[in-house]
């Protein structure tokens, strides 16, 4: 089973989730805007990930700016930040088990399956 953070609003997201069902991978879907992942899933799905908080946001989002975050805050202060703001979290994420890959490209989420 993947854990899909989905924006259904984004072209990415959904070509994604198509991407995953069409290679016959059981889905489920989080809608992660209105069911926000705390801070202890953030930094599990981060763990998984493999990378830096910041690679994990959309840094170019306004919220970003008017939260007077940078790109070298600590890694606690963005996971917090993506927690209170799930607009900041880079879209599509998926996880399963102990890996986890963000969508973009789409194809990236193939290392899944």
């Amino acid at each position: 089973m993947i854990e899909y953070w989905h924006n259904p609003r984004c072209s990415k997201s959904r070509a994604g989730l198509a991407l995953l069902e069409e290679n016959g991978a059981q889905v489920e879907v989080r809608k992660y805007l209105e069911d926000a992942p705390s801070a202890e899933e953030l930094r599990a799905a981060q763990s998984k990930l493999g990378i830096p908080a910041i690679e994990m946001m959309r840094t170019g989002e306004k919220r970003f700016k008017e939260l007077g975050l940078a790109k070298t805050a600590p890694d606690s202060d963005l996971i917090q930040a993506m927690a209170e703001n799930p607009i900041l979290i880079e879209r599509p994420l998926a996880i399963s088990g102990g890996k986890a890959a963000i969508g973009r490209p789409p194809e990236n989420l193939l290392s899944l399956l």
